[in-house]
């Protein structure tokens, strides 16, 4: 009895892979609404900025003026050239930028109660592993939520700016927005951990 039920289990696995092979074979173009496909490879985590040595920093939050007065660009979504058709366009306009940001923060936050540990690496490769490049593929970047993926596949701001993420420890990251004027470390830089 037990080899019968081995026997349908192994029908049905082979089942399934046919059919999404059928569905999906390799070398088709994946459409532009599919998550991105970024590789990754295995470097130490960026920390400490420029004009932040010590890696700490003080939350500064636009006023209402400046949280509106920029618009967001169109950000390209293809991770990597070839393998994702190009597709552009903006975060959804009701979502602030503070959310968008905690947004990042929670998928990080995900990904570190399934892993035991927060993705560590450089804006790609972190975006990468958000992206499903992790053990088990899963993808944690929502664009309906208002996360955006660059060309470079670097997760960027509303502003189309990389976001940067500073590992403070194995389940703590600390992840800061340029701000509207685009520059990192000045006063109107958005930050959450």
């Amino acid at each position: 009895m037990k080899k019968i039920w081995g026997v349908i289990l192994a029908l049905l696995v082979v089942g399934a892979l046919f059919l999404l092979l059928k569905t999906n074979p390799p070398g088709k173009p994946v459409p532009a609404n599919s998550p991105p496909q970024v590789s990754s490879t295995e470097q130490p985590g960026n920390s400490a900025g420029p004009g932040n040595p010590s890696g700490t920093a003080a939350s500064a939050s636009p006023t209402g003026a400046e949280a509106t007065s920029s618009p967001r660009p169109p950000v390209n979504l293809a991770a990597n050239a070839g393998m994702v058709e190009s597709a552009t366009v903006t975060a959804a306009p009701d979502i602030s930028p503070e959310i968008v940001l905690q947004n990042v923060r929670h998928a990080i936050t995900q990904y570190g109660t399934m892993f035991g540990g927060n993705p560590i690496g450089t804006n790609p490769e972190i975006t990468a592993a958000l992206a499903g490049n992790n053990p088990k593929q899963v993808n944690f970047i929502k664009p309906e939520n208002g996360m955006q993926i660059n060309g470079n596949g670097e997760m960027v701001d509303d502003w189309g700016t990389p976001l940067f993420f500073h590992q403070l420890s194995g389940t703590d990251t600390e992840v800061r927005s340029a701000g509207p004027d685009r520059k990192m470390w000045t006063p109107d830089d958005l930050m959450t951990r």
